[in-house]
């Protein structure tokens, strides 16, 4: 028998298990039944490639035995057990990826309470550890489907950060997790009482589709003849009862579901602790028959927009399992949604390679995807509070789901977007901004930046704000990606207030302050093709603005991507290298005191050195309002300390 140390992490786990104050203890009971049912699917889906593997049954179940003499519950199942190596990594470790970078989060939060705690174990597929919470001691006994007796594996642990191991006889396959449960876990928590079993499983796993069995003693009454002679005493007997009801909860009718049954499901299926925002129960009927029942989240998985999330339902054909993750069953941009598929137009043996050019599953995605977006457009109608919420997690997913696709899903989504805005304290659609365009706006304005805050102070904001017109604010690194394949709305085109002309002004206004503008432009062409000089190799052009007010300067982009743009694209590990450049325009306010003294300078000697200097700081500074960090910041810092000792002198 070979004595071993869990990994570091499952150490830390384990005294999270056994030390933590949360109270709800009971949910270890689930995490096991889960577990058996999971055992039990992988071994139907192997067996459909390798009938071998059944030969000791294909009468699947899951069994209690509580013993009262012994002080232990036992839970088995004849699913696909493990091997010896199968035990020291799914016990031994903390197998699931991202489990423990979870952990050591939780573990800094001082004030993890109850919910987190649980929502941990179900979380990321360590139940199986929760054993530990009502258990002193832990053992096992499995044997790997297909695996000769005495190839069996005997596992135990007390829990103390080590565990013995070794191989044995074990006469069927499957798996039996035997618990030495803690004194109050059989006073108080009466785990080795029949009906609480009962009630437990009831209220926990009553969905599981395989039957969960428990030996349970009956009185059978005396009986008597006519006379009322006893014919038969009474006596008691041991019978074999099914503790669940085993049909799937999206077979039943929604009449059938109560709200709590539906978030139980939820809650064990998916390992997820929080509310779903949305339930979504449909039937299909003619090409394609299915029932699925989805749920839309209301808090984002921790992992969501990495690459280590996994997408799609799960699949069943006539209530038994193909598949956990079917990503052809939902749109990529879709993939926070959870839930089940069950049809029966699919063969028990479809590989995932058929399901992949299957033409029912394309039917079955294009019919559930419209039905997710009709459930998100009614929450947002109906439930503005709840679609925010839902819209903070989940907003950037529907903005992917616009920029991909070649634009194909543009039509479907562009009504579901939300932004921030410079005349709404509220998060607004673009129906909304639309409908509170003034007359003369022909386009719809939007400004990027880290956050509200910082585009609120940008310059080129001034000639907007002074038109009256709104901005919405663009703060997502995707945002911009999607309004090329956005670009209008309504038929009015997206313009981005820091590229271009604005195109703000009447026929008159235009007029005027283009005569203006050439004049000072005529008598300042000199001065700003010197600043370009200057500023070689870094703009493409220095101009006068009209769209300044108070500001001295600012960049703005000309043909090609924004400074925005350039700025995503640059930090972008796989475009870092090769990231195009913004073509940057430097405009000059003719009307502030700056330009009054560039001029001031250049009349008095155009080869200035001290023009050279303030030019390179009004381009630094351009960048900075546009969140830019200068190319050469300690040359920027002493340009500066420079000029205001020349103040102070």
């Amino acid at each position: 028998m070979a004595k071993k140390t869990f990994k570091a992490e499952t150490k830390q786990l384990l005294d999270l298990m056994i030390n933590s104050i949360y109270t709800n203890r009971e949910i270890f009971l689930r995490e096991l039944i889960s577990n058996a049912s999971d055992a039990i699917d992988k071994l139907k889906f192997k067996a459909l490639t390798d009938e071998a593997l059944l030969k000791d049954g294909s009468d699947f179940e899951i069994r209690l035995n509580p013993d009262k003499e012994a002080k232990t519950l036992t839970i088995s199942d004849n699913g696909i057990g493990m091997t010896y190596d199968e035990v020291i990594e799914n016990i031994g470790t903390i197998a699931k990826s991202g489990s423990k970078e979870f952990f050591e989060k939780m573990m800094k939060d001082k004030e993890a309470d109850e919910k987190n705690a649980a929502e941990f174990i179900g979380q990321f597929g360590v139940g199986f550890y929760s054993a530990f919470m009502v258990a002193d001691r832990v053992k096992i006994r499995t044997r790997a489907a297909g695996a000769p007796e005495n190839e069996g594996v005997v596992w135990e642990s007390a829990g103390d950060g080590t565990y013995t191991i070794d191989k044995t006889d074990v006469e069927k396959r499957g798996t039996e997790i035997t618990l030495y449960l803690k004194p109050d876990c059989i006073t108080d928590m009466q785990l080795l009482d029949r009906y609480e079993l009962e009630e437990l499983v009831s209220h926990y796993s009553d969905f599981i589709r395989y039957p969960v069995k428990m030996m349970v003693e009956n009185t059978i009454p005396e009986e008597k003849d006519k006379d009322g002679k006893v014919t038969k005493e009474k006596e008691t007997v041991l019978e074999d009862k099914i503790l669940n009801s085993m049909k799937p909860i999206w077979s039943r009718n929604k009449s059938e579901v109560t709200d709590e049954e539906y978030k139980d499901f939820y809650r064990h299926t998916f390992h997820s602790y929080d509310e779903p925002a949305d339930i979504i129960q449909t039937k299909g009927e003619g090409q394609v028959e299915y029932t699925a029942l989805l749920f839309i989240p209301s808090d984002v998985p921790f992992n969501f927009y990495s690459s280590q999330f996994e997408r799609g339902l799960a699949l069943y054909c006539k209530q038994v399992f193909i598949m956990d993750k079917c990503k052809e069953l939902i749109p990529e941009y879709l993939g926070f949604v959870k839930g089940v598929v069950d049809s029966p137009d699919f063969s028990l043996n479809i590989s995932r390679e058929i399901l992949q050019h299957s033409a029912q599953l394309s039917i079955i995605s294009k019919n559930l995807e419209k039905k997710i977006l009709a459930s998100l457009k009614y929450m947002l109608e109906n439930d503005r509070d709840k679609y925010v919420k839902f819209w903070l997690g989940f907003g950037r997913a529907i903005k992917a789901g616009i920029y991909s696709d070649f634009g194909m899903n543009k039509d479907k989504l562009q009504d579901l977007l939300l932004f921030d805005s410079s005349k709404s304290e509220e998060l607004t659609t673009l129906d909304e901004y639309v409908k509170r365009m003034p007359e003369n706006q022909k386009e719809i304005y939007f400004a990027t930046g880290r956050d509200k805050a910082s585009i609120s102070a940008i310059p080129q904001m001034e000639a907007v704000a002074d038109k009256g017109f709104e901005v919405l604010y663009f703060t997502d690194k995707i945002d911009e990606f999607m309004t090329t394949v956005l670009a209008t709305y309504k038929e009015k085109p997206l313009k981005n207030i820091a590229a271009g002309d604005l195109n703000l002004d009447t026929d008159e206004e235009k007029k005027a302050k283009e005569e203006k503008r050439k004049e000072q432009e005529t008598a300042s062409k000199s001065l700003l093709e010197t600043l370009k000089k200057h500023l070689a190799g870094e703009v493409s052009d220095v101009r006068l603005s009209s769209r300044l007010k108070n500001s001295a300067v600012c960049i703005v982009a000309g043909e090609g991507i924004s400074l925005n743009m350039e700025q995503v694209l640059a930090e972008t590990p796989m475009y870092a290298m090769t990231a195009p450049k913004a073509n940057k325009i430097l405009e000059i306010n003719p009307d502030h005191k700056i330009f009054k003294k560039l001029t001031e300078i250049y009349d008095a000697d155009p080869e200035s050195e001290k023009l050279k200097d303030m030019a390179e700081i009004l381009y630094d500074q351009a960048l900075l309002i546009e969140g830019i960090q200068p190319k050469n910041p300690v040359k920027f810092a002493n340009l500066i300390s420079d000029m205001l000792s020349e103040i102070a002198l």
